[in-house]
C-alpha cells in the first residue's frame, strides 16, 4: 500500500491540471459565471479581472498555473495531515473552484484533519450550488472530484 505524503512534497499532477482546465473551460473574454459572481476569464481566473478583459489561451494557462500555486499554498496551510496524490489533486481542483477560504472552512478539511479521509472526500457532492441553485456542471465536477479523491476509477474500483 502506498503511504500518504507530507503536503510539502506534493504538487498538482499534470493529469489533475488537465482535469481542472477541462472542468473550468476556457473563455477568452471576461464574463460573470452566475448572477452575483465575480468576473472570470481564461480557465477560471478571477483575480484582477474586469468585464471587457480578454486573454489568449496561452496567457490564460499561465495565469491558471499562478492561481493554482496560491490555492496549493492555502491547502498546505489548512490541511494538517498527509495525503495521497489523488486526494491532493482533488483538493486543489475543489479549492480552485470554491476559493481558499471556503475550502479551509469546509467539513472536508475538518474530517481530513480528524483522520477521516473517505468522509472528507464524500463531502464534495454537497458543493453543487452556485447562485442559490444546483448546477448540473457542478454536480458532474464534484462527482469527478469525489471519485478522484477516493482513488476510484470510473467503475468505482480502487486504482492500482
Amino acid at each position: 500500500m502506498i503511504k500518504r505524503s507530507n503536503l510539502a512534497a506534493l504538487a498538482l499532477s499534470a493529469s489533475a491540471l488537465v482535469g481542472l482546465a477541462t472542468h473550468e473551460g476556457y473563455r477568452g473574454t471576461a464574463y460573470i459565471p452566475v448572477p452575483g459572481d465575480v468576473p472570470t476569464i481564461g480557465f477560471g481566473t478571477t483575480s484582477g479581472v474586469k468585464l471587457g478583459d480578454t486573454i489568449t489561451p496561452e496567457k490564460a494557462l499561465s495565469r491558471a498555473l499562478t492561481d493554482i500555486q496560491a490555492f496549493e499554498g492555502a491547502l498546505k496551510r489548512c490541511v494538517k495531515v498527509p495525503l495521497h496524490q489523488h486526494e491532493y489533486d482533488a483538493a486543489v481542483s475543489f479549492s480552485y473552484n470554491v476559493g481558499a477560504s471556503a475550502f479551509c472552512g469546509s467539513t472536508m478539511v475538518k474530517k481530513w484533519n480528524a483522520g477521516d479521509y473517505a468522509g472528507g472526500c464524500n463531502e464534495l457532492p454537497r458543493w453543487v450550488k452556485a447562485g442559490g441553485r444546483v448546477l448540473p456542471g457542478l454536480v458532474k465536477r464534484r462527482e469527478a472530484e469525489r471519485v478522484l479523491c477516493l482513488g476510484l476509477s470510473i467503475n468505482n474500483e480502487v486504482k492500482k
